[in-house]
């Protein structure tokens, strides 16, 4: 397998954007209820049929950064957008905490008996069903995982993961995952952490450090297995690069 773009930096997507009728890029999940919504859980699973769906969890947003509703939405092939298919949670006095949501990075897993897990979390799955269309949206069949709460780093120290995400790496020929550290030194919201496990459940093994910044954001990493070509040894990964959450630096020109 090539990777789609030249693996020199600085790398250059190729994206096809959902634009509107002005040519400016539109939202692909206009959900109803104030404020933003928050699309996450991104993935395609197979119907009874066999035909893949394209499938999220999202949440409402109200200020400053509260949740308020889960949803789960499935992807429309007619109109390019996500539509709501059903509720999951909303706040109220009588439920003022949501429950466990197929949400985070999913990735798919095959246990030793052969099944076919979808699992999701951010980073360490923290929830798992049957790798179906019809399993996804049945709350019935979510099963909750309770993921490692600290790994080890290289220098003895308790590391805490706060937002990431896992792959299999066919050349480690394990599990990987880059983690943003929960509160971290020197950035609270900038230092990742990089560790490998058998499986992708655990237990994950000595975490070492792969990005700084002194005073910056770097948040949310997510792996991108797809541009490592056959048999290389490399592993690329996003973030959210900006200097929200940090105290008051430049921002970088054209990269915040």
């Amino acid at each position: 397998m090539q990777p789609p773009v030249a693996l020199r930096p600085p790398l250059r997507l190729q994206l096809d954007y959902f634009t509107n009728a002005t040519g400016a890029p539109r939202s692909i999940a206009p959900m109803p209820g104030k404020g933003p919504t928050w699309v996450t859980g991104v993935m395609s699973l197979p119907d009874q049929a066999g035909t893949s769906r394209l499938v999220c969890a999202y949440m409402k947003i109200k200020p400053p950064l509260e949740a308020y509703e889960w949803s789960l939405a499935l992807w429309s092939e007619e109109k390019n957008l996500f539509e709501k298919l059903r509720p999951v949670w909303t706040k109220s006095a009588a439920a003022p905490k949501a429950p466990p949501v197929p949400e985070g990075h999913p990735v798919l897993w095959k246990d030793t008996a052969g099944k076919e897990w979808a699992l999701f979390g951010n980073p360490l799955p923290t929830l798992r069903c049957p790798a179906t269309f019809e399993a996804w949206q049945n709350a019935m069949t979510w099963e909750v995982l309770t993921p490692q709460a600290s790994l080890r780093g290289a220098g003895g120290e308790t590391v805490k993961p706060h937002s990431g995400s896992i792959a299999w790496h066919p050349w480690r020929k394990r599990w990987v995952t880059v983690f943003m550290q929960s509160f971290g030194k020197p950035s609270v919201f900038d230092e990742l952490w990089y560790a490998e496990a058998d499986a992708p459940t655990g237990p994950w093994g000595t975490a070492v450090k792969v990005l700084s910044h002194d005073n910056y954001t770097f948040y949310n990493p997510r792996l991108h297995i797809e541009f490592t070509p056959e048999g290389s040894p490399h592993l690329f990964f996003e973030g959210t690069y900006t200097v929200q959450f940090a105290n008051k630096p430049t921002p970088t020109p054209r990269h915040d």
